[in-house]
């Protein structure tokens, strides 16, 4: 199996981390790390052969060990977002989720309503009984609930499910007396409470939000607030992988820029992906601007010449010459970019 085909059967529940080497002798070499095991490794008995310990503590980043820099990541799955109810502050939420590269899934037991989530751009819309909707959400460590139904006794057949289930995050709408009947009834059902303690509620951030449009950018900028504090790093999309895995005649030679080192205040971050073809097209963004236009060029090179070495390039946003180039956020990020 490939490393991309192994990618796809890892459980999104356990630390998974994948390790290349981007300069040294073994540079090229990659293996995917489970729960502090290697699973895979690209040379049978290589570099990565009896070196479990070398992960266990590692962050996404940088690490040189034994004369070799090794490029860390600590990888986050599809992010998913799903929404019990349709209404109508479901709709800016899908918008703005789908925007942001979320995988967005509405449960609503309203055909018409169903109807505007999938007009909103839901990437699934489950029109059932909300409890037999979320019996088909498996929910997992980049999975995001949001429960905006119609009335309590949905959300508390909505959070009884959901606080069996892992997640990264649980919001829930409404007055402050309607949240805690619900919580405390949910509680009595069995629920854990310290699962129950941290739901989010009241949802959303304090903007002083009032129209639906209002707070679904409240209840999103919480989402981001709470997904950014984590470690992981942006991992490999579907759109990615799917472009990864073509096997498209005109796309079969790749080059894949990555963004493996940030310091400062770069646009994106560690993990950030961009896909490069050799007609100009390319999958993903790391970050745009003049940075991005400079490692798209040497991606193109790469693709159009003899070049057939993996390459770590240095990007500094902090100089002269960066402010004469319109590159503002004063950060420094290294970019690796790697033949697929």
């Amino acid at each position: 199996m490939t490393f991309y085909d192994v990618l796809e059967t890892l459980n999104p529940n356990c630390k998974n981390i994948a390790v290349t080497v981007i300069e040294g002798k073994y540079a090229g070499e990659k293996a995917l790390f489970s729960n502090g095991k290697l699973i895979w490794e690209s040379q049978h008995n290589g570099f990565f052969s009896r070196k479990e310990d070398l992960v266990k503590e590692a962050d996404s980043g940088l690490l040189e060990t034994e004369g070799q820099k090794l490029y860390c990541e600590l990888l986050g799955s599809q992010k998913k977002l799903v929404i019990c109810g349709g209404g109508h502050v479901s709709i800016p939420i899908i918008k703005i989720g789908k925007m942001i590269g979320f995988q967005a899934i509405v449960l609503e037991d309203r055909p018409k309503f169903a109807d505007a989530a999938r007009r909103a751009g839901a990437a699934e819309v489950i029109c059932q009984p909300f409890r037999e909707g979320l019996s088909q959400i498996e929910g997992d460590a980049d999975t995001f609930f949001v429960i905006v139904t119609r009335g309590h006794r949905y959300d508390q057949v909505c959070l009884e499910s959901i606080a069996e289930k892992s997640h990264a995050y649980i919001g829930m709408i409404g007055s402050k007396l309607r949240v805690k009947k619900v919580k405390e009834a949910v509680i009595e059902q069995g629920a854990d409470p310290q699962v129950i303690a941290h739901v989010y509620t009241p949802i959303g951030l304090d903007i002083g939000a009032e129209t639906p449009e209002e707070i679904g950018v409240a209840i999103m900028a919480e989402i981001i607030d709470v997904k950014n504090k984590r470690k992981s790093a942006c991992g490999y999309p579907k759109e990615l992988m799917k472009a990864i895995q073509s096997q498209d005649e005109y796309k079969k030679h790749k080059i894949l820029a990555t963004i493996v080192s940030r310091r400062g205040s770069a646009p994106r971050g560690i993990g950030t992906k961009m896909l490069v073809f050799p007609d100009g097209s390319c999958v993903g963004t790391i970050g745009g601007g003049c940075v991005e236009a400079d490692i798209f060029q040497k991606a193109l090179f790469m693709l159009r010449s003899s070049d057939s070495k993996s390459k770590l390039c240095h990007v500094d946003m902090t100089g002269r010459d960066a402010e004469e180039e319109g590159m503002v956020c004063g950060g420094v990020i290294d970019v690796f970019l790697e033949w697929i």
